[in-house]
């Protein structure tokens, strides 16, 4: 066990308080814990673990609409969603679960540049990037920093800037399944989402007073 929450807490939890939930709240929560299943079900198979857990980011996130607008770099819209997650964290369970890996998979990730946007622009011929390795060097810098100062919003913008990418790659078809390629970043970004999204959607029912947004795709008879 690594101590992450799994399917199976957070679904007993939600039965148990449900009752109390806002409608809305209650079909994002209800979406994203039956993603976070369904991705414990990938033995083996870290390209779809990571899929299934994205979707439970989609499911749990404020409003579709606008991260359905979202071009890439621009994900700083995130941080309105990170911001509200930290802020309503009292026990500080996000920075923990950050925190008690940061030696691990979210170092590796943010130190690798394959999964840096600017570095793939580079590669694409696209003028104004030929500094992709300063950039990268600074991205670094700006999170180690943002770490060790505890703003677990920042870095969970950093963080997921980086799973966007790889977000990128596997749904738009720029990476071959199980490839020995790319297995470091899409094994820890599948490590991250199972450790952080269970997290968010538990503070999601701790907090169902909260406005996490209407759902863009509601259930219509």
């Amino acid at each position: 066990m690594d101590g992450s929450l799994k399917f199976s807490a957070l679904k007993e939890k939600q039965r148990a308080i449900r009752a109390g939930f806002p409608e809305t709240m209650g079909l994002r929560v209800h979406r994203a814990i039956s993603w976070v299943g369904r991705s414990e079900a990938c033995d083996g198979d870290d390209d779809a673990r990571f899929l299934f857990l994205w979707i439970a980011f989609n499911a749990a996130y404020a409003d579709e609409r606008e991260f359905q607008s979202i071009a890439p770099g621009e994900r700083a819209a995130f941080l309105d969603f990170f911001g509200k997650l930290v802020a309503l964290d009292k026990e500080k369970k996000v920075y923990k679960a950050l925190w008690q890996r940061f030696t691990g998979p979210v170092r590796l990730l943010m130190d690798n540049r394959f999964v840096f946007n600017p570095f793939w622009q580079h590669h694409n011929g696209i003028d104004g990037y030929d500094d992709w390795e300063a950039r990268f060097n600074a991205s670094v810098r700006s999170f180690t920093q943002a770490f060790q100062a505890g703003d677990t919003a920042r870095v969970l913008s950093f963080v997921f800037d980086r799973l966007y990418v790889l977000r990128n790659q596997l749904i738009h078809g720029g990476a071959t399944w199980n490839s020995g390629v790319n297995r470091a970043q899409v094994r820890d970004g599948a490590t991250i989402l199972a450790f952080l999204l269970p997290v968010f959607v538990d503070l999601m029912m701790d907090n169902p007073e909260q406005d996490w947004g209407k759902p863009f795709y509601p259930v219509v008879d």
